[in-house]
């Protein structure tokens, strides 16, 4: 099954979410301005977590 099925059946928005979350996971590179990295790692710190546990 695909999501194309899934939108031609007409599921409902917690089947949808079921089936996307639902998979195996990849690695993706994403490229921020350094400063926008820099304040999201200080922000995320003062928060008591970490920059990756924020994206995840």
């Amino acid at each position: 099954m695909e999501h194309i099925d899934l939108m031609k059946q007409e599921a409902s928005p917690t089947g949808t979410r079921a089936f996307l979350a639902n998979s195996d996971n990849v690695a993706v590179t994403i490229y921020i301005p350094k400063n926008l990295r820099d304040t999201a790692k200080k922000e995320t710190e003062l928060r008591g977590t970490t920059f990756s546990s924020l994206l995840r």
